[in-house]
């Protein structure tokens, strides 16, 4: 124990945060630090502690057993001490402090608003930001708050659930004036597609319209991985492709880049139900008031947005609906008037 006599915390949070990182790098980067302080506050917790914590390679870094179990406690105890330094902060009165928050890289503008506007309500709130496609493991890798979509697979952690929306089929203007706009499932065959995800999975399209789920088969030049880049390539007219409903709310109010506003939907009767969105967090001890002040701030607004879209689309849907109706209506009286005529 004697070793560990008056030891620096800031050692130990270098430690962590590079074995987080699993980079000497993105921990420096992280700290605010050169890479070298980095490297070397991580060497003297090894002198301190006269063990070896980490095998360094060029390629990577592995923890040695003695690093794995001292990461795991030091991690917990550097998280208690954030939650006490929490604890005593929110008795204080005043909202402040750390929060890491992640999500999918498909929300870029519509959340830096709200972010925003958070930090110009509580201004000594730090946040830390990560989009990332990757469902992170918010324990492991010390988050407190995500934003996410799909299925809940860890029953462990705490979500509020926001609703969810259908993802449709959308198009540029500028594309459907080329290549015409579709007026029936069959037609998408001969469309081009910009694709989401597996190329494999996404060929043969599943959609849900009037007659129950049709499927048909789609190609297109571009494959993509994350929602707002699909957004992006649809609107420079390489294509049609599935977007979330949501969309269309944040084209409304400007939320795309430019070419954003571009975007229609086409065969609005058709489409695929969406994945429910959540904010999660992990169970813990205590909360920070922080985090319970972040998390209200976003379900506040998020939950509104995505009501608003279901009801501008439900609207949408029943006004088409009618049109057509009445459309069909005059259709059969001049059908109706002919045959009495002739």
């Amino acid at each position: 124990m004697a070793a560990t006599t008056g030891l620096d915390l800031n050692l130990v949070n270098a430690f962590v945060r590079v074995v987080e990182e699993e980079s000497f790098t993105r921990a420096a980067r992280q700290l605010g630090l050169p890479k070298s302080s980095v490297s070397r506050r991580v060497t003297a917790l090894e002198r301190t502690l006269r063990v070896r914590l980490l095998q360094r390679s060029t390629r990577k870094l592995v923890l040695t057993e003695a690093g794995r179990l001292y990461f795991e406690r030091a991690r917990a105890a550097l998280g208690g001490l954030a939650d006490a330094s929490a604890a005593v902060t929110d008795l204080s009165g005043e909202v402040g402090g750390p929060i890491r928050f992640t999500t999918a890289g498909d929300s870029t503008g519509w959340l830096a608003s709200m972010l925003a506007e958070f930090l110009t309500k509580y201004p000594k709130v730090e946040l830390d930001v990560v989009l990332t496609p990757r469902r992170v493991d918010l324990v492991a890798e010390g988050f407190d708050l995500a934003l996410r979509a799909g299925p809940l697979v860890d029953s462990a952690l705490i979500a509020r659930r926001l609703g969810r929306s259908e993802l449709g089929l959308f198009a540029s203007r500028g594309y459907l004036r080329k290549a015409g706009r579709p007026q029936r499932i069959a037609d998408l065959a001969q469309h081009r597609f910009v694709l989401f995800g597996d190329p494999h999975e996404r060929a043969n399209l599943r959609l849900t319209g009037p007659r129950g789920e049709e499927t048909v088969k789609v190609s297109g030049p571009l494959v993509v991985h994350e929602m707002s880049f699909m957004a992006d390539a649809i609107s420079t007219g390489l294509g049609i492709g599935l977007l979330p409903d949501l969309y269309l709310g944040w084209i409304a109010k400007g939320g795309l880049r430019k070419g954003g506003r571009d975007l229609v939907r086409v065969l609005p009767d058709y489409g695929i139900v969406g994945a429910e969105l959540s904010l999660v967090s992990p169970p813990m001890a205590y909360e920070p008031t922080r985090v319970a002040l972040l998390r209200d701030f976003l379900t506040e607004r998020l939950r509104p947005m995505i009501q608003a879209c279901t009801l501008a689309l439900g609207a949408e849907k029943k006004a088409r609906q009618e049109a057509e109706a009445r459309a069909e209506a005059k259709a059969r009286a001049r059908r109706g008037a002919r045959a009495v005529t002739g």
